[in-house]
């Protein structure tokens, strides 16, 4: 992974690191690339639907994750930043379903550290992502950002990048592809 850090580091360009940790808590696997987060140009997201239970299994059930567990590594990646002195880092937190993350509203979004964005990241026809997009948006803790994934295989129509520009509303802070 270190060789695609580097290349996009000398192209300028931004990485965010994805955890899709399994039965591993989200602390834990973001410990085992703190040399790389520890670079001004790398951020994290974790994706819940990846966080297992034991008898869970992946692709038959959609995986969550306590907002404390979460709490717990903003808390470690705002401390990794402030003493590297390092730019904000950007915090992603992938949701698609209000089962994903248990108390939400807990969620603390508070650290100058880090930008967090929540990222919507549901597939299919443009109208039921539309319905997640604002499901999501209600009652939803105090951010700095809204993201959007289009999947180029799965959305129907997938949607570029003007498209989402002109029909997600608000529009959104962060636009990705899968």
């Amino acid at each position: 992974m270190k060789p695609l850090v580097d290349a996009a580091e000398k192209a300028g360009v931004y990485v965010i690191l994805d955890l899709q940790p399994g039965r591993t808590d989200f602390l834990t696997q973001a410990k085992l690339y703190r040399s790389l987060l520890a670079r001004p140009h790398v951020g994290l997201a974790l994706d819940p639907e990846w966080r297992l239970k034991p008898k869970q299994k992946h692709l038959r059930q959609i995986g969550s994750v306590k907002a404390s567990e979460i709490n717990r590594t903003a808390s470690w990646l705002a401390a990794l930043t402030r003493t590297k002195h390092l730019p904000q880092k950007l915090f992603v937190v992938h949701q698609f379903s209000t089962s994903m993350i248990k108390d939400r509203k807990r969620l603390d979004t508070g650290h100058a550290e880090l930008a967090t964005v929540i990222h919507v990241d549901g597939s299919g026809p443009q109208g039921a992502k539309q319905g997640t997009w604002s499901v999501l948006r209600k009652n939803a803790p105090p951010v700095d950002g809204w993201g959007w994934k289009n999947f180029v295989d799965e959305d129907e129509p997938m949607l570029s990048v003007p498209q989402t520009w002109r029909q997600v509303r608000p529009r959104p802070d962060l636009i990705t592809y899968q």
